[in-house]
């Protein structure tokens, strides 16, 4: 099937133009190393040769290589039950692999976890800061136990919670805190101690949108301001389109797809142009000679158009369909998604996961306990 077809379910397929070539489903690691720089090779702060977890007969995580460079914004992206936050426990020295070797911060994950532990900051999903105490005291307490000295706390603490917008509820107890303002706190204090890499477990779930994007504005401020590596695992399409230079799609524990988020949907074809019309048949025999189409489909007195660079090619499209004799009753673009690269290698969406995610994650836990 061309990698574009997958994009309008149940149609039929005119005629392919030149399709791209698909996406490997495996990444090698001299492909994963080919997305950095020379200087970036000689400064990666996370790597994996194939990390693997099982939990009894499941495979959690199945044969990861991962390369992540200083200064990245990189995210894991999947389902709930994908691997995501196996991977992430894995990398924080909370969960020991079954096989394969990760190394973060130039340490080993098993034989040097002490010294990992110190050099990550870390975000789970469930909040973890003490609902009693203030938002400052548990800024400082993280501190102590980093060993941040107390001169650098006095100041730094401060910057932090102004940083999040936070600095005028330094006082209060956090359980007077909303659930966005709690995530913020937590990211402030999983940065105080000036990790080389920070972890966040689906950093934004259970937000309202503008409280999402609150966050995202800080985690890019952080990352840009000093040059922090953030290593994000979500299973929000635009969280992952807004926040990360690269993304690595897991599906069932492996990685089936990595790049950036525009390489990734440019891997697709490129745009599609949709035109309702009750000359379709007409309409695809006129475009049928056009060399810079790449695809055609037709369902139901709808022609869609898979183009690169769609909004330049929409005047010279209606000019043809003008020229056919076709009435053109409405147009639209749609650019591809990471949503439709997901489909593209696995024939699902990510909503699709929901339940059976749910029912391996279950069965996950079965496993663990025995």
């Amino acid at each position: 099937m061309p990698a574009s077809s997958f994009l309008i379910p149940h149609t039929t397929l005119i005629f392919p133009k030149s399709p791209p070539e698909p996406v490997p489903s495996t990444v090698s690691r001299p492909i994963l190393l080919s997305f950095l720089s020379m200087e970036d090779r000689s400064n990666i702060v996370v790597r994996t040769d194939k990390l693997t977890r099982t939990f009894g007969v499941l495979k959690a995580v199945d044969s990861l290589d991962l390369v992540i460079a200083s200064g990245e914004i990189f995210g894991l992206l999947g389902p709930n039950g994908a691997g995501k936050t196996t991977t992430l426990s894995m990398l924080a020295t909370l969960l020991k692999p079954t096989s394969g070797t990760a190394v973060v911060a130039g340490h080993d994950v098993v034989r040097e976890k002490d010294q990992v532990r110190r050099l990550i900051g870390l975000v789970f999903q469930d909040p973890s800061t003490d609902e009693e105490l203030t938002a400052w005291e548990n800024m400082d307490f993280h501190g102590r136990l980093y060993a941040v000295p107390r001169e650098i706390r006095k100041s730094r603490i401060p910057e932090l919670l102004e940083m999040v917008d936070l600095a005028d509820r330094s006082k209060d107890r956090v359980k007077t805190f909303s659930g966005g303002m709690k995530r913020r706190l937590e990211i402030a204090r999983g940065f105080l101690h000036h990790p080389a890499v920070l972890f966040l477990d689906e950093p934004t779930t259970g937000l309202d949108p503008q409280t999402r994007r609150r966050i995202w504005d800080h985690i890019l401020h952080i990352n840009s301001s000093d040059g922090l590596t953030v290593l994000l695992t979500t299973h929000s399409m635009e969280e992952a389109d807004a926040l990360c230079g690269r993304v690595a799609i897991m599906d069932h524990g492996k990685m089936i797809a990595l790049g950036s988020p525009r390489e990734l949907k440019d891997g697709l074809g490129g745009d599609v142009i949709s035109i309702e019309t009750d000359g379709d048949e007409a309409l695809c025999s006129a475009l049928e000679n056009e060399e810079w189409i790449t695809a055609v489909r037709r369902h139901s007195g709808q022609v869609d158009i898979s183009v690169t660079g769609g909004e330049g090619k929409i005047p010279a499209i209606l000019h043809i369909a003008d020229r056919a004799g076709v009435i053109t009753r409405s147009i639209t673009l749609k650019k591809p998604t990471l949503e439709d690269v997901f489909i593209h290698h696995t024939g699902r969406t990510i909503r699709d996961e929901g339940g059976n995610a749910v029912d391996r994650m279950r069965q996950r836990r079965k496993a663990f306990s025995r």
